[in-house]
């Protein structure tokens, strides 16, 4: 590990921001931040998903623009001036990011991969191993404390190792991009919602995991909520609208009241119901129906003897631990999975290979997850990327009547994202980004609603307009729900059946308590 210089000194902060103000995409969302971080101080940033604490984790890895004030990297001085002459050394060779999403490449490391790829068998063979690619991570320190074999055991990797990166669950996903962070035995370690996406166990033993890490040297600043914050964080810092509003001690988190929801007190029975009536939903007998199905790659089972029927108008939870075969199972049912016409799958009353396309069935499912947020299309404008629910389509590839635009302006006004309509994808944040996918998923007023953690990354007052939202649409007699989530409280009050996976096997069947 790089040693930081200022450990001697318990008086110089290892890093200064002073009035600083910065923003990405020409967008101003942090103003006159100034805060210093001294010797062992492990930093909380606490506020909504708007409020500049993930702007200033992006301004200290370089990610966003600084437009006033002066931040001083004090623990990389010693390394800078020791800068061999005809190299570049910054500051950020001693930090480590976690932001939302992974960089995963096939093994060549020039192309990343889509949505889709995971499922079929030839693209997996493509895609780099666990352990390859954390043999692929760089650090600057002479002598590591951090190296393959203890991230493997910290984040409970080892029996994934010779797994390919491309099929790892989302939480699995998160797990191997936090060993690639201290991989990279930072001075500095940047958290942005480190929890998101975990399975209840892992973040069972959090605590212990952030105790590991701070232990071994490493200064921790993560953006998260006040239910979040692990034991070892010692400094809170809160944000509002761009400014840092308190800072000082953990006992600050006592004092955060619950951040309230940036949307109106919704009214949304009328409004729903109006929006749903635009498509009468057809009647199915059977919405989804498995019969022993068995899915496996190579030598690997992945899921077996799964036995699943989905009645119109029912209401599931779909449970279970990182890598359980969740986003396999959802595979076979949008039609994402060839092996889908190996089993035995009856959806919405017909035989998967009896002649029907996958675009037969896509056309009566509405789709969040958040694979398909890690490989959707960013440069599109927020209104295109919801117009292309109505073709199923990772991006929008050919014109929408004008009736269909109108749709996806009102259902955008339903989510409070309207303003964002011609603003590009990529340049809003991820609460936002959510919030225009579930727009796209509802567009079409699907048969088969399936949201796979769509709070994931939102505020918890947002999360209880966005339940509030679903049981409305629940209301309907006709929808049927399949609900992703490894938190009850993100459930809506309409779920009353539950489908547990466990090692690819269902653990607990229909009730639900």
């Amino acid at each position: 590990m790089i040693k930081n210089e200022m450990m001697g000194n318990d008086n110089i902060p290892i890093l200064e921001l002073i009035n600083v103000s910065a923003g990405t995409h020409g967008k101003e969302t942090l103003k006159d931040c100034s805060l210093n971080v001294f010797k062992a101080e492990q930093w909380a940033l606490l506020g909504d998903s708007d409020s500049g604490k993930n702007t200033l984790l992006q301004l200290l890895y370089g990610k966003a623009t600084i437009r006033k004030g002066e931040i001083n990297f004090n623990f990389a001085r010693s390394y800078l001036a020791a800068t061999p002459t005809g190299t570049l050394r910054t500051a950020t060779d001693l930090i480590a990011l976690l932001s939302f999403k992974h960089q995963f490449k096939n093994k060549a490391n020039v192309q990343q991969f889509y949505y889709q790829q995971r499922y079929n068998s030839f693209d997996v063979e493509d895609s780099r191993s666990v352990s390859d690619y954390l043999k692929s991570i760089k650090t600057v320190s002479e002598n590591p404390y951090w190296t393959i074999p203890k991230v493997l055991d910290l984040f409970k990797l080892d029996r994934l190792s010779h797994k390919p990166c491309i099929t790892l669950s989302n939480g699995e996903s998160r797990r191997l991009m936090l060993a690639a962070t201290l991989l990279k035995n930072p001075v500095l370690l940047l958290l942005d919602h480190p929890m998101v996406g975990l399975d209840v166990e892992t973040r069972r033993n959090f605590n212990a995991i952030m105790d590991r890490i701070t232990g071994s040297g490493i200064q921790v600043m993560m953006a998260t909520t006040p239910d979040e914050v692990p034991t070892a964080i010692n400094r809170i810092a809160i944000f509002k609208e761009g400014q840092l509003e308190k800072k000082g001690n953990r006992t600050l988190i006592r004092s955060q009241h619950e951040v309230p929801s940036h949307f109106p007190p919704p009214n949304l029975n009328q409004q729903i119901k109006e929006l749903l009536a635009t498509h009468e939903i057809p009647v199915f007998k059977t919405i989804v129906g498995m019969r022993d199905v068995h899915v496996n790659y190579g030598d690997k089972m992945i899921l077996e003897n799964i036995n699943w029927e989905i009645k119109q108008g029912e209401r599931w939870v779909l449970s279970g631990h990182n890598g359980a075969g969740k986003s396999t199972l959802l595979s076979l049912i949008t039609a994402d999975n060839p092996q889908a016409y190996s089993n035995s799958i009856v959806l919405f009353d017909r035989k998967r290979g009896s002649g029907e396309s996958i675009w037969q069935i896509k056309k009566e499912i509405g789709f969040v997850s958040p694979e398909l947020h890690q490989y959707f299309a960013t440069s599109q404008s927020c209104l295109q990327v919801v117009c292309s629910g109505f073709f199923d389509t990772i991006g929008l590839f050919r014109t929408c009547l004008p009736e269909q635009t109108t749709l996806a302006k009102q259902w955008m006004e339903a989510l409070h994202v309207s303003h964002l309509a011609q603003v590009k994808f990529n340049r809003i944040s991820i609460k936002e980004q959510r919030l225009c996918l579930l727009a796209r998923a509802l567009v079409k007023c699907p048969t088969l609603l399936i949201l796979d953690e769509p709070c994931q990354g939102l505020d918890k007052a947002d999360k209880e307009y966005i339940k509030e939202l679903i049981d409305e649409i629940c209301k309907i007699e006709k929808t049927t729900l399949i609900y992703v989530s490894h938190y009850q409280d993100d459930i809506p009050s309409c779920v009353n059946m539950h489908l547990q996976l466990e090692g690819g096997r269902i653990k607990k069947q229909p009730n639900y308590e």
